[in-house]
């Protein structure tokens, strides 16, 4: 039954990134058509994030409160709702709107995660969580090339291929994926007094001896990573100049190396070293791509580099994030991953400014370094905050974590 239900996950996740990622090839395009400026086109891509870092907290404590598979539902009409009002926008700030209801109701990745980790067991937590990567990357391997391929028939087309996948991914959760919180859950998590989108909650919650640095690093990471994401394909150009079909054939490889990373990789190393080790193995390596990515001076050099940054940000974020749901009680879960989808959200609005600004007004490689330098910094911060015991050494094991975990699960 459990499989049954990580394998409906994997699809809404797999089918949210596609109906999400089939018009990133469209948006600037549609946008110009309505004669948007560089800068309103900007502010168009933050949009999304922006809206998401408000939404994604909300939806995951409402999920806490009232049951994952409700969420789910709203969230993914909000969706479908968002790209019909992008499909058929015919004036700019009905654009803007259309990326706000689909932002605001974008935060369903972190209800997906709570969904896992209401049915797995801490040991298996992060194997399931890494399946959810690889749907991700698959989603983002897939999505551009096919609103690429769409956007020749026509600029509302890719948006309207995303209301049809969104469709199908509401019908799915609808007839196919049972709750996963169970009544006694349901009767317990009435009787608590938690505010949809607490400000208390969140001192706390940052406070916390584990949460406060997971989310500093996520934070921390969620910028350095969006300075690669957000500035690559603008990097690629002003440094190695790629055209656009070798700028995507790129951006494919490095979703592929997640995708295998995410399913046949992470499974097998979160069963024999610690959340921790793993953690700052990652920081390190994702530290050095990142430096290594900004002084590429050719193709070759690139695609020895990039096994090296998939590993980083995939190992990143799928231990961060499974150590976030082994470091509260289960009844925070939802909140807690929603605190963190809201933190990355918020990462990708400056991460979308920075790379242009240093390509035009400094040196190639300045994106590579700075990002490089965020995530050193992030290692040197875990090794001191969360890795370091003493008597033990660094990242020794985290069976002390496991030990004062709120509900004694990990």
């Amino acid at each position: 039954m459990r499989k049954h239900r990580l394998a409906i996950i994997f699809f809404v996740v797999l089918v949210d990134m596609l109906s999400f990622s089939v018009v990133l090839p469209l948006l600037p395009y549609l946008a110009k058509s309505l004669d948007a400026s560089v800068l309103q086109i900007g502010l168009l891509t933050a949009m999304y994030p922006l809206a998401q870092f408000f939404g994604a907290p909300i939806l995951g404590r409402l999920s806490d409160r009232y049951g994952r598979k409700p969420i789910l539902l709203v969230s993914i009409s909000g969706t479908v709702l968002g790209f019909v009002v992008l499909a058929t926008a015919n004036l700019l700030p009905v654009l803007f709107l259309g990326r706000l209801l689909d932002g605001i109701t974008g935060g369903n990745i972190s209800v997906a995660q709570a969904y896992i980790s209401d049915v797995t067991s801490p040991e298996e937590r992060g194997q399931a969580l890494g399946l959810i990567g690889a749907a991700f990357g698959l989603g983002f391997i897939l999505g551009p090339i096919t609103g690429g391929l769409l956007s020749d028939l026509s600029y509302a087309a890719p948006a309207w291929a995303g209301a049809i996948l969104a469709t199908v991914n509401l019908v799915l959760v609808a007839t196919m994926l049972p709750e996963s919180l169970t009544a006694e859950d349901k009767v317990r998590l009435a009787t608590r007094t938690r505010k949809v989108l607490d400000v208390a909650g969140l001192r706390e919650a940052l406070g916390h001896f584990r949460v406060g640095p997971l989310l500093g690093i996520r934070f921390t990471t969620g910028i350095s990573f969006g300075l690669f994401e957000a500035g690559f394909s603008l990097w690629a150009l002003s440094a190695l100049g790629l055209t656009a079909r070798m700028n995507g054939f790129m951006l494919a490889y490095v979703g592929v190396l997640s995708v295998i990373i995410q399913a046949f990789v992470i499974g097998r190393i979160t069963k024999r070293w610690s959340d921790d080790g793993l953690l700052l193995t990652a920081l390190i390596i994702a530290a050095a791509g990142l430096t290594a990515w900004g002084f590429v001076n050719n193709v070759p050099a690139l695609v020895l580099v990039m096994p090296f940054l998939s590993y980083g940000f995939a190992v990143t974020n799928t231990v961060s994030t499974s150590a976030l749901t082994k470091a509260v009680h289960r009844d925070e879960v939802g909140g807690i991953l929603g605190l963190s989808t809201s933190i990355s959200s918020l990462t990708r609005i400056p991460a979308a400014f920075i790379p242009g600004v240093l390509l035009q007004y400094s040196y190639t490689w300045t994106p590579g370094l700075l990002a490089g330098a965020l995530t050193a910094g992030a290692a040197v911060y875990a090794a001191r905050v969360l890795c370091w015991k003493p008597g033990q050494g660094a990242c020794a094991n985290d069976a002390e974590t496991k030990a004062t975990s709120p509900d004694g699960r990990g």
